[in-house]
């Protein structure tokens, strides 16, 4: 028999606890509840409005006898709240963890707001799933739309960490425009003639050793934009095979600091940059 064995942090309904824990629609972690495959110190729960206490440990059965449950568990990575008011939900998306719903069914960020929130929360603006770091998230749709135009008007300013092979200037621009690669689905290249948009990246080198750490800052939100603009320099990320990085754990790229009409948020550099 299979378990998942969490302690409770906070006073909250069992149904919700489940679906944060879980990263699943509400129905489906109910229908756990129900289904008697969830405990509550030790002792089988089956209604999803009972009461948690902070200190209690909650067990959900996810295979018995070698046959799975009906619905199959994969664990949703840590997702740390960084800020929410009445407006604005910002976390710290783990890498790993994709933005939105995939074709496969895979836990998402998106889908973890939504439950975290209780309705559907607004996707402001997106991380590659390998990329860490701060994520913005309206909670009204007034809200997301007002949220969501500061982005299309510049008015967003972001700032990056990444790891790159050493060598890399102390600081300059990268100002190259960015066009689909035909010769491979899904992937960019820069290229100065052609047809491409417009992209800006700036960037100040902040250690040097066997490799770099870089801050970046990105004054256009281009898809793959800082991959791209490094890996045109000579300075691929660490990690990002896609476009040629050296050996690492991932696609070292971390969303540290955004800010955004007043107010900025910070993520803490994940412990794989090293």
């Amino acid at each position: 028999m299979k378990r998942r064995t969490y302690e409770v942090e906070a006073a909250v309904p069992l149904g919700r606890s489940l679906e944060h824990t879980l990263g699943e629609p509400r129905a489906v972690a109910e229908q756990r509840i129900h289904a008697g495959t969830v405990f509550v110190d030790g002792r089988r729960v089956k209604d999803p409005q009972v009461q948690l206490s902070a200190g209690q440990k909650v067990s959900i059965v996810l295979e018995a006898g070698g046959t799975s449950t009906e619905t199959t568990v994969r664990a949703v990575p840590l997702v740390e709240v960084l800020f929410e008011d009445a407006e604005v939900l910002v976390v710290n998306k783990p890498a790993g963890l994709a933005a939105q719903p995939t074709p496969d069914g895979a836990p998402n960020l998106l889908d973890w707001a939504s439950a975290h929130l209780g309705r559907t929360a607004g996707l402001v603006h997106r991380l590659d799933k390998e990329t860490s770091g701060v994520t913005l998230f309206g909670k009204t749709k007034a809200a997301t739309s007002r949220l969501a135009a500061a982005f299309r008007e510049g008015r967003a300013k972001k700032e990056y960490l990444a790891r790159t092979g050493p060598g890399l200037p102390e600081r300059g621009e990268i100002a190259t425009p960015l066009q689909k690669d035909p010769s491979r689905p899904g992937k960019w290249r820069a290229l100065e003639s052609g047809n491409g948009i417009s992209a800006l990246t700036r960037f100040v080198r902040e250690a040097s050793a066997e490799g770099c750490l870089v801050k970046l800052f990105p004054e256009t939100g281009r898809t793959h934009q800082l991959r791209v603009h490094l890996a045109s320099i000579g300075f691929p990320i660490v990690g990002d095979r896609l476009y040629g990085g050296p050996p690492g754990p991932r696609c070292l790229l971390h969303a540290r600091r955004l800010e955004l009409d007043g107010q900025s948020w910070e993520a803490p550099v994940p412990s794989d940059f090293g």
